[in-house]
């Protein structure tokens, strides 16, 4: 069964400073036209950093549009031309102050695809060393290191919620029982 829509006409609703809204005119499977409205997005990292003692360093941080806090693993969007995994060694520092030592690539994930094209990769940072870290301007958060079986049991209580960290440690879980597949960026 084809399945593919197909693009009639793109156009930007609103740009902003890192994310864009479209309006696209697709053709359907059927030959019909429809309206598809989504984001644009740059893309993105997480990284899943353990320390020697089995600690995952997490962020606390307000985030605006759910106006509430959340513990969540370090991430953030990657610059335009930039490398996933240079995306994520500058994220870790400049949030948390911690480079690594050892760098594993863990997957990409689509958070978001009913509404936007954001890609989320994710990597898994481990011989940590702390540095000083240097926060954007207006970017407030607190780092925590916290034992992982206790931030896997906040995953399944709902203390820890945003789908990013979620997918992290269930690709960090597959990591470490030795069942997730080499999958190259």
């Amino acid at each position: 069964m084809e399945l593919t829509e197909h693009e009639i006409s793109s156009e930007v609703i609103c740009e902003g400073r890192f994310l864009t809204l479209r309006r696209d005119r697709v053709r359907l499977p059927d030959g019909a036209e429809a309206m598809r409205e989504y984001v644009e997005h740059p893309g993105a990292v997480a990284v899943l950093a353990l320390t020697d003692a089995g600690e995952l360093i997490m962020e606390r941080q307000y985030r605006y549009p759910l106006r509430r806090e959340f513990l969540e693993i370090p991430a953030g969007k990657r610059d335009a031309g930039e490398a996933p995994e240079t995306t994520a060694r500058r994220e870790l520092l400049e949030e948390t102050g911690y480079v690594a030592r050892e760098w594993r690539f863990l997957g990409t994930a689509y958070p978001c695809i009913g509404y936007a094209d954001e890609a989320i990769h994710y990597f898994l940072a481990t011989g940590l060393r702390l540095e000083a870290r240097a926060l954007d301007d207006g970017e407030f958060l607190e780092v925590l290191s916290v034992p992982l079986p206790k931030v896997q049991q906040m995953a399944l209580s709902g203390e820890i919620c945003d789908s990013k960290s979620i997918v992290g440690l269930h690709w960090l879980a597959a990591h470490q029982n030795g069942t997730l597949p080499g999958v190259p960026v």
